[in-house]
């Protein structure tokens, strides 16, 4: 049964919820208060729900270029926001430039803010491994580096037990070919990526990585995951 959702191709503390408002602030950690409001007093709504929500209902992925990632979490049903962005490294607020030398340690990752009485967390997990490769060490496709890691940064216990519990059924089920290597961490801090990285598929979906990599994954989903759609 859980094949049908595959197809091959490719101290823990309580770290924040983020809204939009705040991802435009830069990037959030244990140590943020979770009712912190957009200064700019944009998204206010947006907001206000981030506030009532918990870091439960937010998940922090790697499956390669951020872009694809974030294209496939905003088609999904329940999912309130989604935000690029960089964590597991070791500088502090990173940039894309730096990232991508593979020095810094850092992974191109999403946080996706859900509702969790339309969707729950392991359908989410299950999308996540479903439209990337997590077999393939520090690459995707064509995109190598350790920036392209597959990776799940758990924000609390739950995420942890559902999210080694997945990798365990997929790897008993032999879903994939190869060994999977998605890491599974406890998340320390999640950075925003620069503005031009948020929603870059819905704003240039003629530019070429869109056309040739994305696209395609984000049909794949869709195939995969019509029930699930917005």
């Amino acid at each position: 049964m859980i094949k049908s959702w595959f197809s091959q191709g490719n101290d823990r503390s309580q770290p924040q919820v983020l809204s939009p408002g705040q991802a435009r602030a830069g990037q959030y950690s244990a140590s943020q208060d979770s009712t912190s409001q957009d200064t700019a007093g944009q998204d206010s709504a947006a907001n206000g729900l981030a506030a009532q929500q918990s870091a439960a209902n937010t998940i922090v992925v790697g499956g390669g270029c951020f872009w694809c990632t974030e294209a496939v979490f905003l088609a999904v049903r329940g999912v309130v926001a989604v935000a690029s962005g960089y964590s597991g490294g070791i500088q502090n607020d990173p940039d894309y430039e730096s990232i991508c030398t593979g020095t810094t340690g850092h992974a191109e990752v999403v946080s996706v803010q859900f509702d969790p009485s339309s969707i729950n967390l392991k359908t989410l997990y299950q999308i996540f491994f479903a439209t990337h490769d997590p077999t393939t060490p520090n690459r995707q496709g064509y995109d190598s580096g350790t920036q392209y890691r597959s990776v799940i940064f758990t924000l609390d216990e739950e995420q942890d037990r559902v999210a080694r519990g997945l990798f365990a059924e997929l790897e008993a089920a032999k879903v994939f070919a190869a060994p999977m290597v998605t890491e599974i961490v406890p998340l320390k801090r999640f950075w925003i990526a620069e503005s031009y990285h948020q929603n870059y598929f819905e704003r240039n979906p003629f530019q070429g990585y869109c056309v040739g990599v994305v696209a395609p994954k984000v049909t794949k989903f869709r195939k995969q995951f019509a029930k699930y759609l917005k």
